[in-house]
Parts: C-alpha cells; sequence; structure tokens
C-alpha cells in the first residue's frame, strides 16, 4: 500500500518537531524514534480533521507529549537505565555549543525542558503552552522563570567551574 501524499507531507512537517520533543523529554533517542513512530500511528489510525494549520500543529504536539509521558510511565522504563551509560548518546558531531545547551536542557526536569522547547523554538505563547499541556497560564509562567533561574545557576556553576580550573593551571 503505497503512502498517501498527505500523510507523506505531514511526516515531512512534523516528524522532526515530534522526534525534538521527544529528545526532550526522554533524553533518549531510540525513546524519541519510538515517539515518533507512535505518534503516526495514531495520526493514521484516527485520521483527524484539522480546522487550520495551527490546529495540526497543536496536535502533533499535544499527543508528542501524551507518547512522551506514557512511554516514560511504563514498568519497562522504570526498570532500565538511559542508554547514555552504556555509551550511547545523542550524537551531535561537531556542533559543540548545540551540544553542550542540550546537556544543560537535558539536566532539567521534562516539565520544564517542554515549556521552554515550546517557548523558545516552537515560538509559542504562554497561553497557547498552557492549552497544549492542559496546564494553566500561570504554570507555564512559573515553570519558565524556573527553568530559566536553573539554567542560569548551571551556567554560573559552570563558569566558576571555568575560572578554578584556569586558575589550576
Amino acid at each position: 500500500m503505497a503512502p498517501d501524499s498527505s500523510v507523506k507531507e505531514l511526516f515531512d512537517r512534523y516528524s522532526d518537531m515530534v522526534y525534538r520533543i521527544a529528545v526532550s523529554y526522554g533524553k533518549n533517542v531510540y525513546i524519541a524514534e519510538e515517539v515518533v513512530q507512535e505518534v503516526f500511528l495514531r495520526y493514521l489510525r484516527k485520521k483527524p480533521h484539522f480546522e487550520s494549520g495551527e490546529h495540526e500543529k497543536a496536535w502533533f504536539i499535544r499527543v508528542a507529549v501524551n507518547c512522551c509521558k506514557s512511554m516514560l510511565n511504563t514498568a519497562w522504563m522504570k526498570h532500565t537505565r538511559p542508554l547514555e551509560e552504556a555509551g550511547q548518546a545523542v550524537d551531535f558531531s561537531g556542533q559543540n555549543e548545540e551540544h553542550e545547551l542540550f546537556e544543560m536542557l537535558s539536566e532539567l526536569p521534562a516539565k520544564y525542558r517542554i515549556v521552554l522547547y515550546l517557548r523558545y523554538y516552537e515560538e509559542y505563547q504562554v497561553k497557547e503552552i498552557a492549552k497544549l499541556l492542559g496546564i494553566t497560564p500561570n504554570l507555564v509562567s512559573a515553570r519558565l522563570v524556573r527553568a530559566k533561574k536553573l539554567l542560569k545557576q548551571k551556567l554560573l556553576t559552570d563558569m566558576e567551574g571555568i575560572g578554578n580550573e584556569a586558575g589550576n593551571i
């Protein structure tokens, strides 16, 4: 059965975004690949009708978040170790700044990573993020503030560490 051209277009349009959300949530490329597969299987099963391009994008984000939460809450995932411990890490080959940023973001709890991603990468407004995640706008704002504070603390700690290392040379 040949894939429908509209399904292929949707996959081309949203697969990278779904993958980035999944990597952000699960910090694991294999989980991200499973989530992408599951999101598009759900699309094929349900064939939802979208009112607009924004509605379509919001549906894919919401389903990706739900799939991530479901997958990470399975008994299997609760009893497995991150692949990074086995030497399987996300490959950023030559993208040192992106790698460092990913490392810092990956240390944040998922609830902070997702709001940062939606706000600054997908450029959603606070009210839109709240609707996508099923939480209040105040909670989104609070999570953004806390996430930025945690990132700032991490940056300052890293900079102090670099300064101390330079003084010890």
